[in-house]
């Protein structure tokens, strides 16, 4: 099949990989973070981040669920092609769109109440859960890097929770960062993040295509 032999060092290195992808993007939640870092604290906007991850993991669960349900059709060879030649496209998409977003206009927005760490979490949250567009990318993913694998329990709960590592590393260095820049941090360091991410996604989805299309594996 497929996914045989499977190494738990891979699915963990593919775990904090798509952990990192589905996070770096700077969205509403990403905007969210910065301006919390710099008109609260660090902790503030690193927090925010966590309650990212935590939906991010939720839909990614989700995800994974759904595609262990059909292990027939993704036994088939001819049917994985097709799928993570999908998968490569759509994160090639990703990608572009990644590159051309433009930031909210402003990331000094007046606040004069913190709020408590926990509603900080909570509000973040919410704004990625509020977005279930994101189980697209997380198949995508799963898909281009074959990181289902049914009936290997232990090493898939270890990705899963490499993704949530994932997350949350890149939203503690995203948070660490800015505060330390956050006298130069405005809209164009956002672009240009974003150019720099969409770029590496882009790079990455022609390089699953070329793969693909030669038959060679990512492991």
């Amino acid at each position: 099949m497929w996914f045989e032999p499977v190494s738990t060092l891979d699915l963990i290195l593919k775990g904090l990989l798509i952990g990192i992808v589905a996070s770096a993007p700077m969205g509403p939640v990403g905007v969210l973070c910065i301006r919390r870092t710099l008109n609260k604290g660090r902790w503030y906007g690193f927090v925010t981040g966590v309650g990212a991850a935590f939906s991010d993991i939720l839909y990614a669960l989700i995800t994974g669920f759904g595609m262990s349900f059909v292990v027939e059709f993704l036994e088939d060879k001819d049917n994985m092609f097709y799928l993570q030649m999908a998968g490569s496209v759509m994160l090639f998409f990703f990608g572009l769109y990644t590159f051309v977003c433009k930031p909210a206009p402003s990331i000094h927005p007046p606040s004069n109440k913190k709020g408590t760490l926990a509603h900080n979490l909570a509000t973040g949250f919410l704004v990625t859960f509020s977005n279930p567009l994101i189980i697209f990318l997380f198949v995508a993913l799963f898909a281009r890097f074959t990181f289902v694998v049914p009936e290997h329990v232990v090493p898939q709960s270890l990705g899963y929770l490499s993704i949530l590592a994932g997350a949350l590393a890149w939203w503690f260095a995203l948070a660490y960062a800015v505060d330390k820049v956050r006298s130069r941090f405005d809209l164009k360091g956002i672009r240009r993040l974003n150019r720099i991410i969409g770029t590496a996604v882009i790079l990455a989805a022609l390089a699953g295509l070329a793969i693909t299309l030669t038959g060679l594996t990512w492991h």
